[in-house]
């Protein structure tokens, strides 16, 4: 295995962990990356830096990230997402996998694609359960905002330095887990 593929793997998993926060955003920024040339796709997924799918990633965007301000739509949100960041931590590991054959690219997917995606999601759909029940949904808000600057630091990180962008998902789960156990209690 080459050092370009290393890479394409961490740049893959610390997008789809990303989708655990905010599933459009590590999307949108896949998308922009592909179309200004900064990141190569896999050509079966060559569609995500086109025009359309920008455009359609942005909106999507945009409509999440300020649907997660409104109480108890946040919460519904994440029922939504929770399968939906399966599905995107999937395709974007699919998508940032060149030059590996077509079974080792949908193993891969389906296990560090939608699993990194999936924990993440879990992970932030406990902690706004918790945070709506210790504080009525008033703590939400801020959460909401901590999860939105968690997905874009993710994601730069994960087009810029993929290898940091792996460890800071290490770092990250450890945290939303300790936060976790910490509301709980």
């Amino acid at each position: 295995m080459n050092f370009e593929t290393i890479l394409s793997i961490c740049l893959g998993i610390g997008l789809a962990s990303a989708s655990g926060f905010r599933v459009f955003l590590p999307m949108f920024a896949l998308s922009i990356a592909s179309y200004f040339n900064i990141i190569p796709l896999n050509e079966s997924w060559a569609w995500i830096g086109g025009l359309p799918a920008l455009i359609s990633f942005g909106a999507a965007m945009i409509f999440e990230i300020f649907g997660y301000y409104i109480p108890f739509v946040d919460n519904l949100l994440d029922t939504v997402a929770t399968p939906l960041a399966a599905i995107a931590g999937f395709v974007i590991v699919a998508s940032t996998l060149v030059d590996i054959s077509p079974t080792m690219t949908t193993i891969l997917a389906i296990i560090a694609g939608s699993g990194s995606a999936s924990a993440m999601q879990g992970l932030t759909t406990t902690t706004r359960l918790a945070s709506s029940v210790k504080t009525a949904g008033i703590g939400n808000p801020v959460l909401s905002t901590a999860e939105t600057g968690t997905a874009i630091t993710l994601s730069s990180f994960a087009i810029f330095l993929p290898i940091v962008a792996v460890v800071l998902v290490v770092i990250i789960f450890g945290l939303i887990y300790w936060m976790y156990k910490k509301i709980k209690n």
